[in-house]
């Protein structure tokens, strides 16, 4: 079996507003499970807030089996702005850990900011970035203790507190590594003016997942494969390094607002085209 395999985020179809989370969506979530597997990827990673309304781990295996895909991972997004966690924080982060530590022991429990609140002044920044990871370091010292992998997802629209390349340098040794990696999403990095593979280089020791999503040379998203990220070289550095885990596509470009399924078809395309070969190698030489 290969180290790295490749699986698909479910923002697409998030953004094409197919999934709302006051609704159930059973029938759609086992559609998408084809659409994922169809396109070639092994996994499939959700968002809490767009998870079956009731968690229903029965429904959920069934959706999945349907696609013949896993469940790489699941995002738990939440704000964290102060220094513990509310208690209805704590509640969504303990339903979250439950259900995996349950039912889906592999998944990678993949922590994300909302980004509501980017404080102008350094100082309020500097708090603001403090509360985030007290809360997030103290989740995952619970989920650890449930056997689960635990990862932290930076992003980067202008409210996130992790944007820069000073942002990153503040963040990433502040992370408990003994419980927590590090998501690296080359796109939020590249369009914030870092060089993703060097990012992913200095601080290899920390990724535990990671995201890809392209971008153009105007700044804006584009589809995987027709921006200018250089996904080649960077999934060449995973191989080199003995990165064992996902590499998680996520899409982000226009069209995926109107045709989620059929840019999932085309992303999973191009990995099997270009990104799964690298990886055979490394399958090859084990």
């Amino acid at each position: 079996m290969n180290k790295i395999r490749f699986s698909c985020e479910q923002y697409a179809w998030v953004m094409a507003g197919c999934i709302k989370p006051e609704e159930p969506y059973y029938d759609r979530f086992a559609h998408i499970s084809q659409v994922v597997g169809h396109s070639g990827f092994a996994g499939f990673e959700p968002i809490d807030k767009f998870l079956y309304s009731h968690y229903d781990a029965e429904r959920l295996a069934s959706a999945l089996a349907g696609g013949k895909i896993e469940l790489s991972s699941v995002v738990l997004l939440d704000d964290w702005l102060n220094p513990r966690e509310t208690e209805a924080e704590r509640v969504a982060a303990d339903r979250l850990i439950e259900l995996l530590a349950r039912h889906f022991p592999k998944a990678v429990l993949m922590l994300c900011q909302m980004p509501t609140t980017r404080p102008d002044a350094d100082a309020e920044l500097k708090t603001r970035q403090d509360n985030l990871i007290a809360c997030i370091n103290e989740i995952s010292r619970r989920a650890a203790g449930r056997g689960l992998k635990c990862s932290y997802h930076p992003n980067s629209p202008e409210s996130s507190i992790w944007r820069t390349q000073s942002d990153y340098d503040r963040l990433l040794p502040m992370l408990d590594a003994k419980v927590l990696g590090w998501t690296p999403d080359v796109g939020h990095m590249a369009i914030c003016g870092m060089d993703p593979r060097k990012m992913m280089r200095d601080y290899r020791s920390l990724v535990n997942h990671v995201h890809y999503k392209d971008m153009s040379a105007k700044l804006d998203w584009a589809l995987m494969g027709e921006g200018v990220i250089d996904f080649t070289g960077i999934t060449q550095d995973l191989v080199a390094t003995g990165y064992q885990g996902w590499i998680v596509v996520e899409d982000e470009c226009e069209r995926a607002v109107h045709e989620p399924d059929k840019v999932t078809q085309e992303c999973g395309d191009y990995v099997s085209r270009v990104l799964k070969p690298i990886v055979a190698k490394q399958a090859c030489h084990s």
